[in-house]
């Protein structure tokens, strides 16, 4: 079984390495690694092809965002399984990958849910929020919340299946492809109590007010596209779940 990670970079120099290094340390044989690159000028590039033929697929051009690099490296992919690890985020450990191919082997899941650590951005191995799958039910996104993105594994066919990230999101397109695919889709997803992947607190959605703003109102429009009420107001109830999370972050 063949795991295709991907990564989408822009000017993150300085924190891909890491992330390239925990990609490299997996004691998973099979993996195919991809990085989409949106035409960085801060040695990002150099960066990448220092690893040579570990890393399969690499394009450097400009892009319309995050997303659409994702679906770029997505394109790519010829993997039983997509995993998307983002360029300031690590993989937990060296036996991510292939603990979470063992989980695919022993079920008919189509896509798996873990958790994800979410660190200090100086230390990350400071965790500020620990952010449980298990603890979210798929009611949550109907006040905006998902489960953690980072920390989902899905099957390639089902993007095959059931399409990519819609650019027409600027920050929430990661929350509107879970909504399709576990809502309205009703994917067989399992949950799992494991730590998956590291993250830098941080990123679109929390880079301010406005951007919160901006989130929570794709959010809403995303669940009425997708056939769901939603009342914008209900969608700011998921910052109460976020605190449980931070009065969580020591439990693994």
């Amino acid at each position: 079984m063949r795991v295709s990670v991907i990564t989408a970079t822009y000017n993150s120099a300085a924190t891909l390495k890491e992330t390239m290094e925990s990609v490299q340390a997996q004691d998973y044989p099979d993996i195919e690694y991809i990085v989409i690159d949106g035409n960085s000028s801060d040695g990002t590039q150099d960066l990448v092809r220092s690893y040579g033929q570990a890393v399969q697929h690499f394009v450097s051009e400009r892009d319309r965002g995050i997303y659409d690099a994702l679906n770029k490296g997505i394109a790519l992919a010829t993997g039983d399984i997509i995993a998307l690890l983002h360029s300031d985020d690590v993989f937990d450990h060296p036996s991510v990958i292939s603990r979470v191919v063992d989980m695919f082997r022993e079920s008919k899941a189509e896509m798996i849910c873990t958790d994800v650590q979410i660190c200090d951005p100086e230390d990350m191995h400071r965790v500020r929020r620990y952010y449980s799958c298990t603890r979210w039910k798929p009611w949550m996104f109907r006040i905006g919340h998902q489960p953690p993105h980072p920390g989902c594994f899905v099957r390639r066919e089902l993007y095959l299946k059931y399409g990519n990230f819609d650019l027409s999101y600027r920050i929430s397109a990661d929350f509107d492809l879970l909504l399709r695919f576990i809502l309205k889709h009703k994917l067989h997803v399992e949950y799992r109590k494991f730590v998956s992947v590291r993250m830098r607190d941080g990123g679109t959605s929390n880079a301010g007010f406005k951007a919160r703003m901006e989130a929570n109102r794709e959010d809403h429009l995303s669940l009425r596209k997708n056939g769901y009420f939603s009342f914008l107001p209900f969608i700011y109830l998921k910052y109460l779940l976020k605190a449980f999370q931070w009065l969580n972050k020591q439990k693994a």
